[in-house]
């Protein structure tokens, strides 16, 4: 009995440190500020305004910090400086760096030839872009990334959940649960870790991206899947006069992406033709 209490005890401590270890890799909650000095009022200002972490608030410039109402600047200067000092974000050594990209996890295509060609699979923490043109299978490539990213380390997975925003209305959940058979996993638990949104125009496309910024906060992903990135582009703008806003309002979308890649690790994946 008191052989089975000491392994009760191991497998807690365990369990804690696992506990500690993650929320070191992963990122650091908005309200970590609020031991930093800043009012618990101003978090929830910032978490609002989607910045649900303290990475998202260091990666930003200082004037979309002041475009948050109630948010002067002073108080931006103040959240900056104490973001910075939680983050490191002056330089590292070629060393180091080298050291932090040999942890990037890859999630498998399901495909041994197309993962050799993206060396080793699709990278988690930067964004790839599937181009081809109609009908090359780009939708069923993002539809196994789905699956494969719910799969162990060991398999090629990232043990996440995936975000798909949908702008052609091509999503299938019954492909998944297809792929989900072939790589020996439960089609319900894969159908509950895929969190899908339909985007009806531009603005809606980014709009979402706030929203997944509060379930990554929230919950571990390892996917963002934009299908296509760029078809509600083409019917949003037309002609050359609209250009440089289409161009602009594309950028800010792709920045966005960035930043959430950057933030919680995710692989993005963005399709176009």
């Amino acid at each position: 009995d008191s052989s089975s209490n000491v392994l009760e005890k191991m497998q807690q401590a365990h369990d804690e440190e696992a506990d500690v270890a993650e929320e070191e890799i992963g990122p650091t909650p908005i309200m970590k500020l609020e031991g930093q000095g800043i009012t618990a009022a101003d978090c929830k200002k910032l978490a609002e305004a989607g910045y649900h972490t303290v990475e998202s608030v260091a990666y930003t410039p200082k004037k979309a910090l002041i475009a948050i109402k109630g948010i002067s600047e002073a108080k931006a200067d103040k959240i900056i400086e104490r973001a910075t000092q939680l983050i490191p974000m002056g330089f590292t050594t070629a060393a180091e760096y080298h050291k932090q990209r040999q942890d990037i996890i890859n999630l498998t295509t399901g495909s041994k030839e197309l993962d050799k060609l993206l060396g080793g699979g699709v990278e988690t923490g930067s964004i790839t872009e599937i181009f081809g043109e109609f009908r090359t299978g780009k939708t069923q490539l993002c539809h196994t990334l789905c699956v494969t990213c719910q799969l162990p380390l060991e398999q090629g997975g990232g043990e996440g959940k995936a975000l798909y925003i949908d702008t052609e209305g091509t999503f299938r959940p019954e492909r998944l649960l297809k792929i989900a058979e072939r790589f020996g996993l439960k089609g319900q638990g894969v159908l509950d870790n895929v969190a899908y949104a339909r985007a009806y125009n531009s603005d809606h496309q980014s709009q979402l991206l706030l929203q997944a910024s509060a379930m990554m906060a929230e919950s571990r992903y390892a996917l963002l899947v934009v299908d296509s990135a760029t078809a509600l582009y083409r019917t949003d703008f037309s002609g050359r006069g609209e250009l440089a806003a289409r161009q602009m309002h594309l950028a800010r979308f792709l920045r966005s992406l960035t930043r959430l890649a950057d933030e919680f690790g995710v692989a993005v994946v963005l399709t176009n033709q």
